[in-house]
């Protein structure tokens, strides 16, 4: 946490909901892409009680009601399921804090979206492995989490980014924002662009699998990277799933691939130096292990035999995206310094290339890992 305290130009958008005590303090907060982030801090007596303030992202997530409906719903879910297992419904999952209206955000005289979450303490979240046991930790979380879903209705939420993991819409628009170049940066990504291109046939495959009813539709968070996960530091075992913003019916596949591509990476997403971003194999059936235990019997053979597919088309995707967005202006990816965008996209692509590399062992870990589940 550090930053210019914001208290007296938010104290108006906090003042419009159901927060307890007087406001403290209210300073910037994390370090996500897309929402401006804050702590607030309220003080009652001698308590001080903490909540996450955030502004919705509107040029992204256009409908914020349909937004909050898909969290909402899917937290209530999650409470009851929570409950009736004798869990901790506070701490086990995230709590919208509603407005003095009763709605679940505000919309401010400015047009600006804001909603509050309940601040969950005594967790902390990781931006890259310490130790294969946490990674195991936050895969089983992430299991967890589609197991408690997988009686929910995924049919019903709302496609907030519509298409947001079709990839091969996401090629389509590649091709269009290459042809356009509005930047000029093109020729410079020659390297890129072949890499992409190359591996245009196999675009459609989760998407073909869907569509023929040979996986199931599930409930899926879309951003299973390890920082969205609450940690408990003492026990070092899951607590909370956050940043619920691209919840939206999908495939399980989605949610353990793009864990993989951020936390079986031997480098951090942004790395500049490509010759050390590798496949870790060991992070790799850690997280197999950890996530089809969480899963808990859930998963389908045909999902399970996927998971390296899943792992490598989410990858190419999201190193894709980073080319797509680097191509026109960087409009959707905060960046920190020039060629941000870039940067990650290569590492997304070396990753994929030794995935590539290390197909069968891939395959054989989690034909390995599958059997033990079904012998635990």
């Amino acid at each position: 946490m550090s930053g210019t305290d914001r208290t007296d130009e938010m104290r108006p958008v906090v003042k419009e909901f159901l927060l307890r005590g007087e406001i403290g303090r209210i300073v910037p907060y994390g370090n996500g892409h897309i929402n401006d982030t804050c702590l607030v801090e309220m003080r009652e007596g001698e308590e001080n009680i903490k909540y996450i303030l955030q502004r919705i992202n509107t040029s992204i997530f256009r409908d914020p009601k349909a937004l909050m409906d898909n969290i909402t719903g899917v937290t209530r879910h999650l409470k009851k399921k929570i409950s009736a297992a004798g869990g901790d419904v506070r701490r086990e999952t995230l709590s919208v804090v509603e407005t003095t209206a009763g709605g679940s955000f505000y919309r401010a005289p400015d047009g600006g979206c804001y909603r509050v979450y309940e601040y969950i303490d005594g967790t902390e979240s990781l931006e890259q492995i310490e130790k294969p046991e946490d990674f195991c930790a936050a895969a089983e979380a992430f299991g967890n989490f589609q197991y408690l879903l997988s009686d929910y209705p995924a049919e019903t939420l709302h496609e907030v980014i519509p298409d947001f993991h079709n990839t091969v819409k996401r090629y389509e628009r590649f091709l269009a924002v290459l042809r356009e170049d509005p930047l000029g940066r093109a020729a410079a990504v020659s390297a890129e662009v072949d890499f992409v291109k190359k591996r245009a046939d196999g675009m459609g495959e989760l998407l073909g699998l869907l569509a023929d009813g040979r996986i199931p539709l599930r409930v899926t968070h879309n951003d299973t990277k390890l920082n969205n996960i609450l940690l408990d530091p003492a026990t070092g075992r899951g607590v909370c799933i956050i940043d619920l913003d691209t919840v939206m019916p999908g495939t399980s596949l989605y949610d353990f691939g793009d864990a993989i591509r951020f936390g079986a990476s031997t480098a951090l997403e942004d790395e500049e130096d490509v010759s050390l971003v590798h496949l870790n194999t060991e992070l790799f059936a850690f997280y197999v292990r950890g996530y089809v235990r969480g899963c808990r019997g859930t998963l389908t053979e045909m999902e399970t035999a996927m998971l390296p597919s899943g792992a490598r088309l989410m990858t190419l995707e999201c190193g894709m995206r980073f080319l797509t967005d680097y191509l026109e202006g960087d409009v959707y990816f905060k960046i920190h310094r020039k060629g941000h965008n870039l940067d990650r996209c290569r590492t997304q692509f070396a990753l994929v290339a030794e995935m590539e590399q290390k197909w069968e062992q891939m395959k054989k870990i989690v034909g390995e890992e599958a059997a033990r589940a079904g012998r635990d």
